[in-house]
C-alpha cells in the first residue's frame, strides 16, 4: 500500500524559498510537513537556522524540529528511522508527507538506503582518537588518516574532525579504510515508498542576494546573543556538529576570542556570508549528484514550483 502512496521530497540550497513553498502548499489541506535539515533539529538553535518561529510552527507545523540539545548527535540513520515511521503515520491519517529541506545526505539515505557494511560506532575507541588528538594534535590525526585511507585523506579536511573518527573508527575496527567500504556498497534503492523529487534551484546570482539579507537579518535580531545565551546553558564547543552549522561556528569562534573589536565582528560577518555561500554551492553539487540518480522536476522560482504543485494531488 504504501508504495502507491506519494511521498514529495523538495529539496533545495539554503534561503531557496523551500520554507515558503511548503507553507502554501500545506494550506491547501493535503500535506504533513517533515523537515530534512540536520541544523534544524537542535533545540534553542533557532535564529542561526532561521527555523520557524514559535507562531509559525502552530500554524505550520513541522515534524523533527527541536528533537535535541545542541551537545546531543543526530545521524542519518536516525533520521532514516524517523522519517519512515513519520511517512508510515502520515499516511494512515490519510495525508501525503511533504520532506522540506537542504541536507541532501539525509535525502540520499532516505532515497537510497544507508550502508549496511560498515560498523557501528564504537565510543571506546572514538574516545581514544580524540586522546590522540589531545595529546598530539589535530594534524597528527589528519596524517594518521591520509596514511591508512589516502583517498578519505583528499576528501576531508582537517577540520572535519567528526569525519576523520569517523573514517579511523572504521579502519581501526575493519581493517579498510571507509572509501573503499562505501565504494563496495552495491547502488540500493529504497522501494517502500513512491517518491517525487522537486528542486528548487533559484539563479545564483538572486540566491546570493537571498543570503546577505537573511545573514543581515540574523545580525539585527539578536543572532551574537543567541549564540551567548547557548554557551552559558549548554557546555559547548567548536567540535560539536551542531556547532559545525555555517554562522554558528565563526560567531562562536568570535565570542570565546574575546576580543569583541568591530574590525572582528565585521570580519566574523564575512567569514559567515562566504561559509553560506559554500555550503550553497555544495547543495547544488549534491543536487546534481542525486538528479543523475534520481527522477526530479526542478523549479526556478517559488511562484512556478506552487503554481505546478497545487493541483497535483487534488
Amino acid at each position: 500500500m504504501a508504495k502507491d502512496l506519494p511521498v514529495i521530497n523538495l529539496m533545495g540550497p539554503t534561503a531557496s524559498g523551500k520554507t515558503a513553498l511548503a507553507c502554501q502548499l500545506y494550506d491547501q489541506g493535503h500535506y504533513e510537513i517533515i523537515s530534512v535539515d540536520s541544523a534544524l533539529v537542535y533545540r534553542d538553535m533557532d535564529i542561526g537556522t532561521a527555523k520557524p518561529n514559535k507562531l509559525e510552527q502552530q500554524k505550520y507545523p513541522h515534524h523533527l524540529i527541536d528533537i535535541i540539545e545542541p551537545t546531543q548527535v543526530y545521524s542519518a540513520a536516525e533520521f532514516v528511522e524517523d522519517a519512515e515511521h513519520l511517512i508510515d503515520n502520515i499516511h494512515a491519517r490519510g495525508k501525503i508527507p511533504l520532506l522540506v529541506g537542504g541536507t541532501m545526505l539525509y535525502f540520499k539515505s532516505l532515497l537510497e538506503g544507508l550502508a549496511d557494511n560498515l560498523p557501528s560506532a564504537d565510543a571506546k575507541i572514538r574516545t581514544d582518537i580524540e586522546n590522540m588528538a589531545e595529546q598530539q594534535g589535530w594534524q597528527y590525526v589528519y596524517e594518521e588518516l591520509k596514511r591508512v585511507d589516502p583517498k578519505a585523506g583528499e576528501k576531508f579536511k582537517i577540520s572535519d574532525r567528526q569525519r576523520i573518527i569517523r573514517a579511523l573508527e572504521v579502519y581501526l575496527l575493519t581493517g579498510k579504510p571507509i572509501t573503499q567500504l562505501q565504494a563496495e556498497q552495491s547502488s540500493r534503492s529504497n522501494n517502500k515508498y513512491h517518491f517525487v523529487n522537486y528542486a528548487l534551484l533559484p539563479d545564483r546570482a538572486e540566491l546570493h542576494i537571498r543570503i546577505e539579507r537573511r545573514l543581515e537579518q540574523m545580525w539585527s535580531i539578536g543572532f551574537l546573543d543567541e549564540v551567548n545565551d547557548l554557551i552559558g546553558k549548554y557546555n559547548i564547543d567548536e567540535n560539536l556538529p551542531s556547532m559545525r552549522s555555517v554562522g554558528y561556528r565563526q560567531a562562536l569562534e568570535y565570542l570565546m576570542h574575546g576580543d569583541f573589536s568591530h574590525k572582528n565582528e565585521k570580519e566574523m560577518q564575512l567569514k559567515a556570508l562566504y561559509a553560506t555561500r559554500q555550503l550553497a554551492k555544495r547543495q547544488y553539487t549534491w543536487l546534481r549528484s542525486l538528479q543523475e540518480l534520481h527522477k526530479f522536476n526542478t523549479f526556478h522560482t517559488l511562484q512556478e514550483g506552487e503554481k505546478y504543485l497545487r493541483n497535483l494531488f487534488r
